[in-house]
Protein backbone atom coordinates (compact mmCIF):
# COMPACT_ATOMS: atom_id res chain seq x y z
CA UNK A 1 0.00 0.00 0.00
CA UNK A 2 2.80 2.40 0.89
CA UNK A 3 4.74 1.58 -2.26
CA UNK A 4 1.64 2.20 -4.40
CA UNK A 5 1.15 5.59 -2.77
CA UNK A 6 4.83 6.44 -3.24
CA UNK A 7 4.72 5.55 -6.92
CA UNK A 8 1.64 7.72 -7.39
CA UNK A 9 2.80 10.83 -5.52
CA UNK A 10 6.29 10.31 -4.19
CA UNK A 11 7.33 13.95 -4.60
CA UNK A 12 4.35 15.36 -2.72
CA UNK A 13 4.73 16.60 0.89
CA UNK A 14 3.87 13.65 3.15
CA UNK A 15 4.80 14.36 6.77
CA UNK A 16 5.74 17.29 8.95
CA UNK A 17 6.64 17.33 12.63
CA UNK A 18 8.05 19.59 15.33
CA UNK A 19 11.65 19.48 16.46
CA UNK A 20 13.29 21.08 19.51
CA UNK A 21 14.00 24.72 18.80
CA UNK A 22 10.92 25.23 16.69
CA UNK A 23 12.07 23.69 13.40
CA UNK A 24 9.35 21.98 11.35
CA UNK A 25 10.81 19.72 8.64
CA UNK A 26 8.65 18.32 5.86
CA UNK A 27 9.41 15.13 3.93
CA UNK A 28 8.05 13.67 0.72
CA UNK A 29 7.09 10.02 0.44
CA UNK A 30 10.34 9.34 -1.43
CA UNK A 31 12.28 10.85 1.47
CA UNK A 32 10.22 8.84 3.97
CA UNK A 33 11.10 5.73 1.98
CA UNK A 34 14.83 6.54 2.04
CA UNK A 35 14.84 7.13 5.79
CA UNK A 36 12.99 3.85 6.37
CA UNK A 37 15.42 1.99 4.10
CA UNK A 38 18.31 3.37 6.15
CA UNK A 39 16.60 2.20 9.34
CA UNK A 40 16.04 -1.21 7.77
CA UNK A 41 19.76 -1.54 7.02
CA UNK A 42 20.56 -0.51 10.59
CA UNK A 43 18.31 -3.25 11.98
CA UNK A 44 19.83 -5.90 9.73
CA UNK A 45 23.31 -4.72 10.67
CA UNK A 46 22.40 -5.30 14.31
CA UNK A 47 21.45 -8.87 13.52
CA UNK A 48 17.66 -8.48 13.58
CA UNK A 49 16.01 -11.02 11.30
CA UNK A 50 12.49 -11.51 9.89
CA UNK A 51 10.22 -12.81 12.64
CA UNK A 52 12.30 -11.23 15.41
CA UNK A 53 10.60 -8.78 17.73
CA UNK A 54 11.68 -5.17 18.26
CA UNK A 55 10.21 -3.31 21.21
CA UNK A 56 9.68 0.40 20.52
CA UNK A 57 9.62 2.50 23.69
CA UNK A 58 9.41 5.85 21.93
CA UNK A 59 7.24 8.93 21.87
CA UNK A 60 5.69 10.13 18.63
CA UNK A 61 8.30 11.36 16.18
CA UNK A 62 9.83 10.74 12.78
CA UNK A 63 12.06 7.98 14.22
CA UNK A 64 8.95 5.98 15.13
CA UNK A 65 7.76 6.23 11.52
CA UNK A 66 11.19 5.11 10.28
CA UNK A 67 11.12 2.10 12.59
CA UNK A 68 7.53 1.18 11.71
CA UNK A 69 8.12 1.08 7.96
CA UNK A 70 11.48 -0.65 8.31
CA UNK A 71 9.99 -3.44 10.40
CA UNK A 72 7.00 -3.92 8.11
CA UNK A 73 9.22 -4.10 5.02
CA UNK A 74 11.67 -6.59 6.53
CA UNK A 75 9.12 -8.86 8.23
CA UNK A 76 10.30 -7.83 11.71
CA UNK A 77 7.57 -7.74 14.36
CA UNK A 78 7.17 -4.31 15.96
CA UNK A 79 6.14 -4.33 19.64
CA UNK A 80 4.96 -0.85 20.70
CA UNK A 81 5.41 -0.13 24.41
CA UNK A 82 3.59 2.65 26.22
CA UNK A 83 6.14 5.42 26.93
CA UNK A 84 4.55 5.94 30.34
CA UNK A 85 5.26 2.35 31.42
CA UNK A 86 7.82 1.79 34.13
CA UNK A 87 9.26 -1.04 36.23
CA UNK A 88 7.19 -4.19 36.16
CA UNK A 89 5.13 -3.08 33.16
CA UNK A 90 8.20 -2.88 30.96
CA UNK A 91 9.77 -5.97 32.53
CA UNK A 92 6.67 -7.97 31.63
CA UNK A 93 6.60 -6.85 27.99
CA UNK A 94 10.31 -7.47 27.45
CA UNK A 95 10.21 -10.86 29.16
CA UNK A 96 7.08 -11.94 27.29
CA UNK A 97 7.95 -10.65 23.81
CA UNK A 98 11.60 -11.82 24.06
CA UNK A 99 12.78 -9.18 21.57
CA UNK A 100 16.01 -9.13 19.61
CA UNK A 101 16.20 -5.40 20.31
CA UNK A 102 14.61 -2.76 22.53
CA UNK A 103 14.70 0.76 21.08
CA UNK A 104 14.28 3.73 23.41
CA UNK A 105 15.78 7.15 24.13
CA UNK A 106 18.86 8.01 26.19
CA UNK A 107 16.53 9.41 28.83
CA UNK A 108 14.85 6.03 29.35
CA UNK A 109 17.68 3.50 28.94
CA UNK A 110 17.88 3.14 32.70
CA UNK A 111 14.34 1.81 32.87
CA UNK A 112 15.51 -1.48 31.38
CA UNK A 113 18.07 -2.39 34.05
CA UNK A 114 21.14 -2.82 31.89
CA UNK A 115 19.57 -5.25 29.39
CA UNK A 116 22.16 -5.72 26.64
CA UNK A 117 19.44 -5.70 23.97
CA UNK A 118 18.54 -2.08 24.70
CA UNK A 119 19.73 0.58 22.25
CA UNK A 120 18.90 4.24 22.00
CA UNK A 121 17.33 5.29 18.74
CA UNK A 122 20.44 7.38 18.01
CA UNK A 123 22.78 4.46 18.63
CA UNK A 124 20.69 2.21 16.39
CA UNK A 125 21.08 4.49 13.41
CA UNK A 126 24.73 5.38 14.10
CA UNK A 127 27.35 3.73 11.86
CA UNK A 128 28.48 0.33 13.14
CA UNK A 129 31.86 -1.32 12.77
CA UNK A 130 30.30 -4.78 12.72
CA UNK A 131 31.04 -6.56 9.42
CA UNK A 132 27.86 -6.93 7.42
CA UNK A 133 26.60 -7.05 3.89
CA UNK A 134 23.21 -5.44 3.95
CA UNK A 135 21.38 -5.35 0.61
CA UNK A 136 20.12 -1.96 -0.51
CA UNK A 137 17.44 -3.44 -2.74
CA UNK A 138 13.91 -4.52 -2.05
CA UNK A 139 13.10 -6.48 1.07
CA UNK A 140 12.18 -10.16 0.75
CA UNK A 141 8.46 -10.89 0.39
CA UNK A 142 6.48 -11.01 3.63
CA UNK A 143 3.53 -13.37 3.90
CA UNK A 144 0.11 -11.87 4.56
CA UNK A 145 -0.34 -14.05 7.64
CA UNK A 146 3.07 -13.15 9.09
CA UNK A 147 2.97 -11.17 12.36
CA UNK A 148 3.33 -7.43 11.84
CA UNK A 149 2.67 -6.13 15.35
CA UNK A 150 2.31 -7.41 18.89
CA UNK A 151 0.05 -5.01 20.75
CA UNK A 152 -0.05 -5.48 24.50
CA UNK A 153 -3.55 -5.00 25.85
CA UNK A 154 -3.99 -1.97 28.05
CA UNK A 155 -4.07 -3.97 31.26
CA UNK A 156 -7.11 -2.22 32.75
CA UNK A 157 -7.79 -5.27 34.93
CA UNK A 158 -4.39 -6.84 35.32
CA UNK A 159 -1.36 -8.13 33.40
CA UNK A 160 -1.34 -7.33 29.69
CA UNK A 161 -1.39 -10.00 26.96
CA UNK A 162 0.28 -9.61 23.56
CA UNK A 163 -2.22 -9.56 20.68
CA UNK A 164 -0.49 -10.70 17.48
CA UNK A 165 -1.73 -8.75 14.45
CA UNK A 166 -0.75 -9.99 10.99
CA UNK A 167 -0.02 -7.90 7.93
CA UNK A 168 -3.40 -9.05 6.59
CA UNK A 169 -5.17 -7.87 9.76
CA UNK A 170 -3.67 -4.39 9.50
CA UNK A 171 -4.31 -4.18 5.75
CA UNK A 172 -7.96 -5.20 6.20
CA UNK A 173 -8.40 -2.52 8.85
CA UNK A 174 -6.92 0.10 6.53
CA UNK A 175 -9.21 -0.92 3.66
CA UNK A 176 -12.24 -0.73 5.95
CA UNK A 177 -11.37 2.76 7.16
CA UNK A 178 -10.42 4.19 3.77
CA UNK A 179 -13.84 3.14 2.49
CA UNK A 180 -15.89 4.05 5.56
CA UNK A 181 -14.25 7.41 6.31
CA UNK A 182 -13.48 8.41 2.67
CA UNK A 183 -9.76 8.87 3.36
CA UNK A 184 -7.78 9.92 0.27
CA UNK A 185 -4.42 11.43 -0.69
CA UNK A 186 -6.07 14.86 -0.56
CA UNK A 187 -6.61 14.66 3.23
CA UNK A 188 -4.57 16.50 5.84
CA UNK A 189 -4.31 14.44 9.01
CA UNK A 190 -3.47 16.05 12.36
CA UNK A 191 -1.98 13.18 14.41
CA UNK A 192 -1.91 13.63 18.18
CA UNK A 193 -2.62 10.10 19.43
CA UNK A 194 0.30 7.93 20.59
CA UNK A 195 1.76 5.54 18.05
CA UNK A 196 2.14 2.87 20.73
CA UNK A 197 -1.65 2.34 20.58
CA UNK A 198 -3.72 0.88 17.73
CA UNK A 199 -5.83 4.04 17.46
CA UNK A 200 -2.86 6.20 16.54
CA UNK A 201 -0.81 3.48 14.85
CA UNK A 202 -3.20 1.31 12.83
CA UNK A 203 -6.01 3.81 12.24
CA UNK A 204 -3.84 6.87 11.87
CA UNK A 205 -0.30 6.14 10.70
CA UNK A 206 -1.17 3.07 8.61
CA UNK A 207 -4.01 4.86 6.79
CA UNK A 208 -1.56 7.68 6.12
CA UNK A 209 0.96 5.17 4.72
CA UNK A 210 -1.67 3.70 2.43
CA UNK A 211 -2.83 7.02 0.97
CA UNK A 212 0.22 9.25 1.18
CA UNK A 213 -1.88 12.13 2.49
CA UNK A 214 -0.13 14.90 4.43
CA UNK A 215 0.27 14.14 8.14
CA UNK A 216 1.30 16.59 10.84
CA UNK A 217 2.68 14.44 13.66
CA UNK A 218 2.65 15.87 17.18
CA UNK A 219 4.13 14.15 20.22
CA UNK A 220 0.87 14.45 22.12
CA UNK A 221 -2.30 16.52 22.34
CA UNK A 222 -1.44 19.81 24.01
CA UNK A 223 -4.47 21.77 25.21
CA UNK A 224 -2.71 25.12 24.89
CA UNK A 225 -1.02 24.62 21.52
CA UNK A 226 -3.77 22.74 19.68
CA UNK A 227 -5.81 25.81 18.58
CA UNK A 228 -2.71 27.03 16.73
CA UNK A 229 -2.26 23.64 15.09
CA UNK A 230 -5.77 23.74 13.68
CA UNK A 231 -5.31 27.30 12.44
CA UNK A 232 -1.91 26.66 10.83
CA UNK A 233 -2.33 23.18 9.41
CA UNK A 234 -6.03 23.28 8.48
CA UNK A 235 -6.52 19.50 8.88
CA UNK A 236 -9.34 17.57 7.30
CA UNK A 237 -9.00 14.55 9.64
CA UNK A 238 -8.65 14.44 13.42
CA UNK A 239 -8.79 11.43 15.74
CA UNK A 240 -9.15 11.85 19.47
CA UNK A 241 -10.16 10.13 22.68
CA UNK A 242 -13.02 11.46 24.84
CA UNK A 243 -10.70 13.34 27.18
CA UNK A 244 -9.30 15.27 24.18
CA UNK A 245 -12.77 16.41 23.14
CA UNK A 246 -13.62 17.32 26.72
CA UNK A 247 -10.51 19.52 26.87
CA UNK A 248 -11.41 21.18 23.56
CA UNK A 249 -14.74 22.21 25.05
CA UNK A 250 -12.79 24.08 27.74
CA UNK A 251 -11.23 26.47 25.21
CA UNK A 252 -12.29 30.12 25.49
CA UNK A 253 -15.32 31.07 23.36
CA UNK A 254 -13.19 32.96 20.85
CA UNK A 255 -11.21 29.83 19.93
CA UNK A 256 -12.37 28.26 16.68
CA UNK A 257 -11.13 25.13 14.94
CA UNK A 258 -12.14 26.27 11.50
CA UNK A 259 -14.24 24.47 8.93
CA UNK A 260 -11.41 22.56 7.26
CA UNK A 261 -12.04 19.42 9.35
CA UNK A 262 -14.45 17.10 7.60
CA UNK A 263 -14.24 14.31 10.18
CA UNK A 264 -13.67 14.10 13.93
CA UNK A 265 -13.39 10.51 15.21
CA UNK A 266 -13.56 9.36 18.84
CA UNK A 267 -12.63 6.00 20.29
CA UNK A 268 -10.59 4.02 22.85
CA UNK A 269 -13.11 4.85 25.60
CA UNK A 270 -16.84 5.68 25.68
CA UNK A 271 -17.74 9.20 24.53
CA UNK A 272 -20.33 10.64 26.95
CA UNK A 273 -23.52 11.69 25.17
CA UNK A 274 -23.36 15.17 26.70
CA UNK A 275 -19.86 15.71 25.23
CA UNK A 276 -21.14 14.57 21.83
CA UNK A 277 -23.97 17.12 22.03
CA UNK A 278 -21.85 19.94 23.45
CA UNK A 279 -19.18 19.53 20.76
CA UNK A 280 -21.79 19.76 18.03
CA UNK A 281 -23.34 22.85 19.63
CA UNK A 282 -19.97 24.56 20.15
CA UNK A 283 -18.12 23.71 16.93
CA UNK A 284 -20.87 22.63 14.53
CA UNK A 285 -19.23 19.22 14.11
CA UNK A 286 -20.76 15.82 14.88
CA UNK A 287 -18.12 13.45 16.24
CA UNK A 288 -18.08 9.96 14.70
CA UNK A 289 -17.73 7.38 17.48
CA UNK A 290 -16.36 3.96 16.60
CA UNK A 291 -15.50 0.72 18.41
CA UNK A 292 -12.33 -1.30 18.24
CA UNK A 293 -9.78 -3.07 20.37
CA UNK A 294 -6.21 -4.31 20.23
CA UNK A 295 -7.24 -7.82 19.16
CA UNK A 296 -9.53 -6.76 16.31
CA UNK A 297 -8.62 -3.21 15.33
CA UNK A 298 -11.85 -1.47 14.23
CA UNK A 299 -15.14 -3.36 14.40
CA UNK A 300 -17.93 -0.83 14.05
CA UNK A 301 -18.47 2.86 13.46
CA UNK A 302 -21.21 5.39 13.09
CA UNK A 303 -21.86 6.18 9.42
CA UNK A 304 -20.01 8.90 7.55
CA UNK A 305 -23.31 9.77 5.90
CA UNK A 306 -26.37 9.27 8.04
CA UNK A 307 -27.10 9.47 11.74
CA UNK A 308 -24.11 9.57 14.09
CA UNK A 309 -25.99 8.41 17.13
CA UNK A 310 -24.81 9.69 20.51
CA UNK A 311 -23.95 6.84 22.87
CA UNK A 312 -23.76 4.30 20.04
CA UNK A 313 -20.67 2.92 18.30
CA UNK A 314 -22.57 2.38 15.05
CA UNK A 315 -22.65 -0.52 12.64
CA UNK A 316 -20.10 -3.12 11.43
CA UNK A 317 -17.36 -1.85 9.11
CA UNK A 318 -16.65 -3.47 5.75
CA UNK A 319 -16.80 -7.26 5.97
CA UNK A 320 -16.63 -7.35 9.77
CA UNK A 321 -19.41 -9.42 11.34
CA UNK A 322 -20.77 -8.74 14.83
CA UNK A 323 -23.18 -10.80 16.92
CA UNK A 324 -24.64 -10.44 20.42
CA UNK A 325 -24.73 -13.64 22.48
CA UNK A 326 -26.82 -14.32 25.57
CA UNK A 327 -25.35 -15.98 28.67
CA UNK A 328 -26.62 -19.39 27.53
CA UNK A 329 -24.66 -19.17 24.28
CA UNK A 330 -27.61 -18.39 22.02
CA UNK A 331 -28.07 -15.20 19.95
CA UNK A 332 -29.56 -12.37 21.99
CA UNK A 333 -32.63 -10.65 20.48
CA UNK A 334 -32.27 -7.04 19.37
CA UNK A 335 -32.70 -4.67 22.28
CA UNK A 336 -31.30 -7.07 24.89
CA UNK A 337 -27.81 -7.07 26.35
CA UNK A 338 -25.29 -9.81 25.62
CA UNK A 339 -21.62 -10.36 24.92
CA UNK A 340 -20.27 -8.81 21.71
CA UNK A 341 -18.51 -11.31 19.44
CA UNK A 342 -16.64 -10.41 16.25
CA UNK A 343 -15.47 -12.21 13.15
CA UNK A 344 -13.62 -10.94 10.08
CA UNK A 345 -10.25 -10.38 8.38
CA UNK A 346 -9.41 -7.78 11.03
CA UNK A 347 -9.48 -10.29 13.90
CA UNK A 348 -6.13 -11.44 15.27
CA UNK A 349 -5.00 -15.06 15.32
CA UNK A 350 -4.26 -15.18 19.02
CA UNK A 351 -2.17 -14.06 21.97
CA UNK A 352 1.60 -14.30 21.83
CA UNK A 353 2.78 -17.59 23.34
CA UNK A 354 -0.48 -18.02 25.25
CA UNK A 355 -2.52 -20.87 23.81
CA UNK A 356 -4.84 -21.12 26.81
CA UNK A 357 -5.84 -17.44 26.64
CA UNK A 358 -6.30 -17.74 22.88
CA UNK A 359 -8.58 -20.77 23.23
CA UNK A 360 -10.72 -18.99 25.84
CA UNK A 361 -11.00 -15.93 23.60
CA UNK A 362 -12.79 -17.70 20.74
CA UNK A 363 -16.12 -19.51 20.37
CA UNK A 364 -16.85 -21.27 17.09
CA UNK A 365 -14.41 -19.02 15.27
CA UNK A 366 -15.84 -15.83 16.78
CA UNK A 367 -13.72 -13.62 19.02
CA UNK A 368 -15.31 -13.02 22.40
CA UNK A 369 -14.61 -9.37 23.08
CA UNK A 370 -15.69 -9.43 26.73
CA UNK A 371 -17.75 -6.32 26.00
CA UNK A 372 -21.45 -6.19 26.73
CA UNK A 373 -23.70 -4.57 24.18
CA UNK A 374 -27.08 -4.49 22.55
CA UNK A 375 -28.13 -3.99 18.96
CA UNK A 376 -31.03 -1.80 17.93
CA UNK A 377 -33.57 -2.87 15.35
CA UNK A 378 -31.78 -0.76 12.74
CA UNK A 379 -28.38 -2.32 13.47
CA UNK A 380 -26.69 0.23 15.74
CA UNK A 381 -24.52 -1.22 18.50
CA UNK A 382 -24.51 0.32 21.98
CA UNK A 383 -21.92 -0.86 24.47
CA UNK A 384 -22.98 -1.43 28.08
CA UNK A 385 -19.61 -2.16 29.67
CA UNK A 386 -17.35 -5.16 30.16
CA UNK A 387 -18.76 -8.56 31.05
CA UNK A 388 -16.45 -8.63 34.07
CA UNK A 389 -17.93 -5.31 35.19
CA UNK A 390 -21.52 -6.58 35.27
CA UNK A 391 -22.99 -6.11 38.76
CA UNK A 392 -25.54 -8.70 39.88
CA UNK A 393 -27.45 -7.28 42.84
CA UNK A 394 -30.21 -9.33 44.41
CA UNK A 395 -30.59 -11.25 41.15
CA UNK A 396 -30.86 -8.11 39.00
CA UNK A 397 -28.31 -7.22 36.32
CA UNK A 398 -26.85 -3.73 36.61
CA UNK A 399 -24.75 -2.27 33.80
CA UNK A 400 -22.33 0.35 35.20
CA UNK A 401 -22.34 2.54 32.12
CA UNK A 402 -26.05 3.27 32.50
CA UNK A 403 -25.39 4.80 35.93
CA UNK A 404 -22.22 6.54 34.76
CA UNK A 405 -24.10 8.23 31.92
CA UNK A 406 -26.68 9.60 34.36
CA UNK A 407 -24.00 11.01 36.65
CA UNK A 408 -22.01 12.55 33.79
CA UNK A 409 -25.07 14.48 32.64
CA UNK A 410 -25.18 16.27 36.00
CA UNK A 411 -23.45 19.69 35.80
CA UNK A 412 -20.27 19.70 37.82
CA UNK A 413 -19.58 15.95 37.56
CA UNK A 414 -16.45 15.71 35.45
CA UNK A 415 -15.73 11.97 35.69
CA UNK A 416 -17.62 8.96 37.00
CA UNK A 417 -17.09 5.23 37.16
CA UNK A 418 -19.28 2.60 38.79
CA UNK A 419 -18.05 -0.71 40.24
CA UNK A 420 -19.58 -3.50 42.29
CA UNK A 421 -18.98 -3.58 46.04
CA UNK A 422 -19.52 -6.79 48.07
CA UNK A 423 -22.77 -6.94 50.04
CA UNK A 424 -23.82 -9.81 52.35
CA UNK A 425 -27.48 -9.67 51.40
CA UNK A 426 -27.52 -8.65 47.73
CA UNK A 427 -24.19 -10.11 46.66
CA UNK A 428 -23.08 -6.81 45.16
CA UNK A 429 -24.23 -3.20 45.16
CA UNK A 430 -23.15 -0.39 42.84
CA UNK A 431 -20.53 2.03 44.10
CA UNK A 432 -19.79 5.29 42.26
CA UNK A 433 -16.40 6.98 42.17
CA UNK A 434 -16.76 10.59 41.03
CA UNK A 435 -14.61 13.57 40.21
CA UNK A 436 -16.95 16.48 40.87
CA UNK A 437 -17.01 20.15 41.79
CA UNK A 438 -17.40 20.94 45.48
CA UNK A 439 -20.91 22.22 44.89
CA UNK A 440 -22.17 18.85 43.66
CA UNK A 441 -23.71 17.14 46.67
CA UNK A 442 -24.40 13.48 47.25
CA UNK A 443 -28.08 14.37 47.45
CA UNK A 444 -27.93 15.94 44.00
CA UNK A 445 -26.31 12.84 42.52
CA UNK A 446 -28.78 10.60 44.33
CA UNK A 447 -31.70 12.66 43.00
CA UNK A 448 -30.36 12.50 39.45
CA UNK A 449 -30.13 8.71 39.67
CA UNK A 450 -33.57 8.38 41.29
CA UNK A 451 -35.19 10.27 38.42
CA UNK A 452 -33.53 8.21 35.69
CA UNK A 453 -32.94 4.62 36.84
CA UNK A 454 -34.56 1.92 38.95
CA UNK A 455 -34.06 2.00 42.71
CA UNK A 456 -31.98 -1.22 42.79
CA UNK A 457 -29.41 0.54 40.58
CA UNK A 458 -28.87 3.39 43.05
CA UNK A 459 -25.18 3.60 44.07
CA UNK A 460 -24.61 2.66 47.69
CA UNK A 461 -22.20 5.59 48.00
CA UNK A 462 -20.55 8.34 45.98
CA UNK A 463 -16.82 8.24 46.63
CA UNK A 464 -15.01 11.51 45.86
CA UNK A 465 -11.59 11.22 44.22
CA UNK A 466 -9.28 13.83 42.71
CA UNK A 467 -8.92 11.85 39.47
CA UNK A 468 -9.70 8.43 38.07
CA UNK A 469 -6.73 6.15 37.28
CA UNK A 470 -6.61 5.91 33.51
CA UNK A 471 -4.43 4.46 30.78
CA UNK A 472 -2.74 6.81 28.33
CA UNK A 473 -5.76 6.41 26.03
CA UNK A 474 -8.29 7.28 28.71
CA UNK A 475 -9.59 3.88 29.83
CA UNK A 476 -10.33 3.71 33.54
CA UNK A 477 -8.18 1.19 35.43
CA UNK A 478 -10.78 0.00 37.89
CA UNK A 479 -8.37 -2.28 39.73
CA UNK A 480 -6.41 0.83 40.79
CA UNK A 481 -9.34 2.64 42.37
CA UNK A 482 -8.86 3.31 46.10
CA UNK A 483 -10.63 0.83 48.38
CA UNK A 484 -13.96 1.86 49.83
CA UNK A 485 -14.27 1.65 53.60
CA UNK A 486 -18.02 2.15 53.83
CA UNK A 487 -20.55 -0.07 55.55
CA UNK A 488 -22.44 -2.89 53.91
CA UNK A 489 -26.13 -2.65 53.14
CA UNK A 490 -28.46 -2.71 56.08
CA UNK A 491 -31.74 -3.04 54.23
Amino acid sequence: MFEAARRARGDAPAITWSEPGGARPTLTLHEVHERAASMERALVARGVRPGDRVVAHLANGIAYIDLLIACLRRGIVLVPANVLYRGRELEHIVADADPALVVTTAEHVGLFGGDARVLTIDALTAPTTAPTTVPRGAAPPVRDDAPALIIYTSGTTGRAKGAVLSHANVAANVRHLLAAWRITAADRYLAVLPLFHVHGLCNGACCWLATGCLMRLEERFDHTSAPGWFAEFRPTLFYGVPTVYTRMLEWPPEVEIGRSVRLFVSGSAPLPAHVHAAFRARFGQTILERYGMSETLMNTGNPYDGERRAGSVGQPLGDVRVRIMAADGTPAPDGTVGEVEVRGPNVFAGYWRNEDATARAFRDGWFRTGDLGERSADGYLTLRGRSGDLIISGGFNIYPREIEDVLLELPGVREAVVVGAPDPRRGEVPLAYVVADAGVTDDAMRAACASAIASFKMPRAFVRVDALPRTALGKVQKHLLPPWGGAAAAD
